[in-house]
């Protein structure tokens, strides 16, 4: 099990291109396992590794795009690396990554972090020191990050407060990431179809253990 982060000196994080974004839902689902999620506060930035992602591709009768575009749901019809966030059961926001080209409806929640920036900040928004549950799980990634409906249709692959990244580094030295897949938590239609992914052995992904091993 790899060890669990600790508070940090700012790291060095580059903006994902859109072009860099894998094509189709369950390829970049999969692509996104290791990338970052950047969240830019008035005087804070607040960031997490993604560590487990659920993809909602197209005629998926699980997904919110399933009966075409709505108000509601327009940005995951806006094409690849916009945010859709959408209010869940009167309870908390969710972060989600539209996934195909324009017009096309296709989503990938985002569902768990591990925390890198901005710890002692996600602390005091998630009312807890416990770090190992700041963000595991997609309600509680939201509130360690301030995410809510402002921040629908934000682009993530362009300069603003809330974008997709990898951390620079030599690539000789990145390590090697053993990617689990399972079903998808908490749906009952379409319940069976393999389109959870997440990255074993990392104690920040959420889940019952039997998902997560």
């Amino acid at each position: 099990m790899p060890a669990v982060t600790t508070r940090q000196a700012p790291i060095s994080i580059r903006r994902l291109r859109r072009a860099e974004l894998r094509v189709h839902t369950v390829a970049l689902a999969r692509f996104l396992i290791g990338k970052i999620v950047v969240r830019e506060l008035c005087g804070a930035r607040l960031s997490g590794r993604i560590v487990e992602t659920e993809a909602y591709p197209p005629r998926d009768p699980a997904a919110h795009h399933f009966r075409g575009p709505t108000p509601r749901n327009r940005s995951m019809f806006l094409g690849r690396g916009y945010a859709y966030v959408y209010f869940s059961y009167g309870n908390h926001f969710m972060l989600n990554v539209s996934a195909e080209a324009p017009a096309i409806g296709g989503g990938i929640l985002i569902r768990a972090l591990e925390p890198l920036e901005g710890i002692e900040q996600m602390e005091r928004h998630r009312k807890t020191t416990r770090l190992l549950d700041l963000a595991r799980g997609p309600g509680r990634l939201a509130s360690a990050l301030r995410i809510d409906r402002s921040l629908d249709g934000t682009d993530l692959c362009a300069p603003g407060p809330l974008w997709l990244g990898a951390i620079t580094r030599p690539r000789r030295l990145a390590p090697a990431l053993l990617l689990g897949k399972s079903k998808r938590i908490g749906i009952t239609r379409a319940a069976q179809r393999l389109l959870r992914f997440y990255q074993r052995g990392s104690p920040f992904v959420s889940g019952p253990r039997s998902l997560r091993s």
